[in-house]
């Protein structure tokens, strides 16, 4: 619909998730930042010593959650209804749209639509704070580590429909060695600690081996 077109950019954009500055999370995003200054990102993603696994996953989370917000943002005019009607990587890999709670069946959707569902219902886990506890103290739920890796799995998705699709647009913007360095930084971090299982990595295999052997 023409009304839709218009607001859409707009909406998928969704508003940066901000970590509490004083908080220990905003240590360890600091911390994370600075390691990535160095330019090893293999050392970037190491557990900082004595740090809780669950809080590092959550910081780091929220932090790939902002890049690829913004990522996303710079193409949004390139991603439309008729340009991507399915959410795609590429021709063999289809992405259909399911949350488990308002949606349960998986729909058939374009891609600018999957990638807002998508990014909605990120936000939404990110802000609850029963999931994702800001204050100190206040423990991780047991089923943390799973919560992390679905929406681990679902961030990768935007990754793989940009490179697939949106390429020569982030080269047209010269916008692709920020958004290499944004990948390699979350392929690292999801292999170091087992969080996206290698199937679900597939679309975009050829350049996870290239962006490895570079580092190894």
């Amino acid at each position: 619909c023409p009304h839709c077109s218009g607001s859409r950019s707009s909406k998928t954009f969704k508003p940066k998730k901000n970590i509490p500055e004083g908080s220990h999370q905003y240590e360890l995003l600091k911390h994370a930042e600075a390691t990535l200054g160095s330019g090893n990102l293999r050392q970037a993603v190491l557990l900082p010593e004595g740090e809780d696994l669950n809080e590092w996953i959550a910081v780091n989370t929220v932090d790939f959650f902002n890049q690829i917000n913004m990522l996303y943002g710079t193409i949004t005019e390139f991603c439309t209804e008729s340009s991507c009607p399915v959410m795609s990587a590429g021709p063999r890999y289809e992405y259909h749209w399911a949350d488990g709670t308002n949606i349960k069946k998986p729909i058939k959707c374009s891609a600018p639509k999957y990638i807002d569902y998508l990014m909605t219902w990120v936000q939404d886990q990110l802000d609850d704070e029963t999931l994702f506890p800001s204050k100190i103290g206040v423990p991780f739920p047991k089923n943390f580590m799973s919560v992390a890796k679905t929406i681990l799995k679902r961030l990768f998705r935007v990754y793989a429909h940009i490179y697939h699709q949106h390429f020569d647009s982030v080269m047209r913007l010269q916008e692709e060695a920020h958004l290499n360095t944004s990948f390699k930084h979350f392929i690292f971090f999801v292999q170091e600690f087992n969080l996206i299982d290698r199937r679900e990595l597939a679309p975009l295999h050829e350049l996870i081996e290239k962006l490895g052997s570079k580092d190894r």
